[in-house]
């Protein structure tokens, strides 16, 4: 089953902060948040993600993602940092290794893709205890993006016994940048108020590292629709994207709280990745606070 990164939350809470003021909302006592565990089976230790890029990314555009996924391991950046939350987890730390990488860059199944090509695409590698990310291009339409979702997760049968998880994230550029790439993009609704500056400066795909954390993070938590998550497990709010639209401190609806600032481009950051990489990663629930943690 897939789970939908819905951009109806995140088009919700952004409505939200125009009926909420900040001095309203620090008003509303701020409940603890649980995410139960559903005694299934996580995604830890080793795992080996490939990598499917359909459609036109330009080297820049994949080395940014590349070098945010490998500054996800054990190392001394504060990417890793963000990422070690998810040792706090059932069975400890998620160890990610690059392994193969797809280049898919004619369109063999067009510049549309329904839902089931999106699954058949994602699950085109097999190899053991990995995560297969499908990405797609700014001019890729996909089934329901845009209008339910900015990416999914989801798996599928690997024969008889075992599962194999994919992630599917698109460039929301020139399709839906307010819903998806948000705060590098003013919101659709509401008062236009000024987009961060992204910080590596491509809003899609800064916008794409975004969802992708969301959806890294929520894999290896939940990855068989039995592992952590409140709520249905049809629809449900996972480690980041219970977090949704909080990146700082101080964060509320339709704010994404205090970041930080780069001097001389002015762009806005909250983590430091390998090769000199700055990232804005969204907050993670931790299990020992039953809170959504950020890294500043």
């Amino acid at each position: 089953m897939a789970h939908n990164y819905n951009i109806a939350t995140i088009t919700t809470t952004v409505l939200l902060c125009f009926i909420l003021t900040p001095s309203l909302a620090a008003l509303v006592k701020e409940q603890p948040l649980v995410l139960k565990y559903h005694n299934g089976q996580l995604l830890k230790g080793k795992i080996t993600v490939n990598l499917i890029w359909y459609g036109k990314f330009t080297p820049i555009q994949r080395s940014i993602i590349v070098d945010f996924i490998n500054s996800l391991n054990p190392s001394r950046t504060t990417t890793s940092l963000w990422w070690s939350t998810i040792s706090k987890y059932k069975g400890g730390a998620s160890v990610l290794r690059v392994g193969t990488q797809t280049l898919l860059e004619n369109y063999p199944l067009g510049k549309y893709l329904e839902s089931r090509q999106v699954t058949a695409l994602a699950t085109s590698v097999n190899s053991v205890n990995s995560i297969n990310i499908l990405l797609t291009a700014k001019d890729v339409g996909v089934e329901g993006f845009c209008m339910s979702k900015c990416g999914t997760h989801g798996s599928t049968k690997a024969g008889r016994v075992s599962r194999s998880a994919y992630v599917w994230v698109g460039n929301s550029e020139t399709q839906c940048a307010g819903q998806c790439a948000w705060p590098f993009h003013q919101p659709i609704y509401g008062p236009q108020t000024p987009p961060l500056v992204s910080p590596n400066g491509d809003v899609g795909v800064d916008g794409i590292i975004i969802n992708l954390a969301t959806l890294l993070a929520n894999t290896v938590t939940n990855p068989f629709n039995n592992g952590y998550f409140q709520g249905t497990a049809d629809a449900p709010l996972e480690a980041v994207s219970a977090c949704v639209g909080m990146f700082g401190s101080g964060s509320y609806p339709g704010y994404p709280g205090r970041v930080l600032v780069d001097k001389v481009t002015g762009a806005s950051y909250n983590a430091l990745g390998i090769n000199g990489r700055k990232y804005l990663l969204p907050a993670m629930w931790d299990p020992q606070s039953s809170a959504c943690k950020t890294l500043v």
